[in-house]
């Protein structure tokens, strides 16, 4: 994949620039592992630069830890340097910034070598070679997510997050009260304000819904059938939804469980896929008798446990799971059931899909959709079975069996052979290497608990 052609680039410049005169800054965007936004502010007199001969930026950002320190057992910091790569814009991607009190604009980008080739370790990279595999097959993936978050006060009690004031009653939640409109109602102009400016950016968030905890809200977004594209548009949410949040003098987390005995913040992906005349393969008024929608399920269940350091790429994670709080722990799939980790929709032919609800909202989307779409094709081209849907309560039908610590998640990934031959094991080394330097570092600190249990008692 080679930057777009000069000319198209800069037209895209110029048209955004003679629209919005007032801009003054353009912030230039890069995911890094975790999903966290990195890169550059430039002057707008600085943009068509950016169209014709890109940034540099060093390709230790695919090497940072979540505290943003490059693993040096990457090899990608030290031992090459620390040298730069070049970023180039992605196309349609260039928007105004609706929180910033000085115009700035923000453009996503990718990481290349310097001949122009994808950098391999950039997650978008990682994502589009799975892609690439439907390509292959003649297969369009049409992707939606569907993600969940805390509003938190921006004051901490003991370094604990706890609910906002609503700036309506002046009182802070603690029901759970899930669907609640009136809970929207609280906090009416801050999803308000998320959902213009998401519409302001080309983002298509359709729906914000009150969850099932304090403060909880969940944003659909509209399914589209570029899933690079589905991920891009949910890194942006989660930059949108934390500054729009800000400047109502609230936080934000998407941390996977914030609160003990709540529940945790998920990041549901709706997968179809389409033919080359644009018909959803999986439709069908009996799904259970559509062969491809049952191989596709199977592929998935097969690779999940292998996929899990993806879908849960944290210590914190592993703690969101529970059946109370409708998260999955065994690879399971029914019919529209929300205790399974598979969920086919089945209220109409046409728009019968998978529903995955595994992953937290602490997932980088591209690497979770780059999992799930490697199970997905690795069901559809080995025909894999994946036994008869759950009926009822899955938790009370399979005993607990997916990886629930990331030590064991990592070991699963780092030995699966499939997982390799879809994303490659040079990226697979440089993500296992990144979260064990992370999981030593969590496992050598002292917690408050161990301080309270053992100081004086033992």
């Amino acid at each position: 994949m080679s930057p777009p052609p000069r000319a198209v680039q800069l037209n895209e410049a110029n048209a955004f620039l003679k629209k919005h005169p007032e801009v003054l800054f353009v912030d230039l965007l890069i995911a890094d592992m975790n999903g966290v936004v990195r890169g550059k502010r430039i002057e707008r007199t600085s943009l068509h630069k950016v169209y014709e001969k890109g940034i540099n930026l060093p390709a230790s950002l695919f090497a940072l830890d979540i505290n943003g320190s490059t693993v040096e057992s990457t090899g990608l910091g030290l031992d090459i340097g620390d040298a730069d790569r070049i970023c180039f814009p992605i196309p349609n991607t260039l928007s105004n910034e609706p929180w910033q009190k000085r115009p700035t604009a923000q453009l996503l980008m990718t990481m290349h070598e310097l001949d122009g080739t994808p950098f391999f370790a950039d997650p978008r990279e990682v994502l589009r070679q799975v892609v690439s595999k439907f390509d292959d097959l003649g297969l369009t993936v049409c992707a939606a997510f569907e993600l969940e978050f805390y509003l938190i006060d921006q004051e901490n009690v003991n370094g604990r997050p706890q609910p906002p004031r609503s700036p309506i009653s002046g009182k802070r939640p603690h029901s759970t009260q899930v669907y609640l409109i009136d809970d929207l109602d609280e906090y009416v102009d801050c999803l308000q304000d998320i959902l213009e400016g998401a519409k302001e950016q080309g983002i298509p968030a359709d729906a914000i819904v009150k969850e099932s905890a304090p403060a909880q809200f969940e944003v659909n977004l509209h399914h589209v059938a570029d899933p690079i594209k589905a991920c891009d548009y949910a890194v942006l949410l989660k930059r949108l939804v934390k500054n729009i949040a800000y400047d109502h003098e609230m936080d934000t987390t998407f941390m996977a469980k914030p609160y003990p005995g709540q529940a945790g913040n998920g990041l549901h992906v709706h997968i179809s896929l389409l033919d080359k005349q644009g018909n959803n393969i999986f439709s069908s008024d009996d799904p259970q008798q559509n062969a491809a929608l049952r191989h596709a399920i199977g592929g998935v269940l097969e690779t999940m446990p292998a996929s899990m350091a993806f879908l849960c790429p944290n210590v914190n994670s592993y703690r969101r799971f529970g059946p109370q709080f409708y998260v999955p722990n065994s690879p399971c799939w029914g019919l529209d059931n929300r205790t399974v980790a598979l969920r086919v929709p089945t209220d109409s032919a046409d728009n019968v899909r998978i529903e995955h609800r595994v992953a937290g909202a602490d997932a980088n989307p591209y690497l979770l959709l780059a999992s799930v779409l490697a199970g997905v094709h690795h069901g559809l081209t080995n025909r894999i079975e994946p036994g008869p849907p759950v009926e009822g309560n899955s938790y009370e039908q399979n005993e607990q069996s997916l990886p629930n610590n990331l030590r064991d998640a990592l070991r699963e990934l780092d030995d699966s052979e499939v997982m390799a031959q879809y994303i490659s094991p040079d990226y697979i080394d440089i993500f296992v290497a990144c979260k064990e330097s992370e999981l030593a570092e969590f496992e050598h600190s002292i917690s408050d608990l161990e301080y309270n249990w053992y100081l004086h008692t033992v």
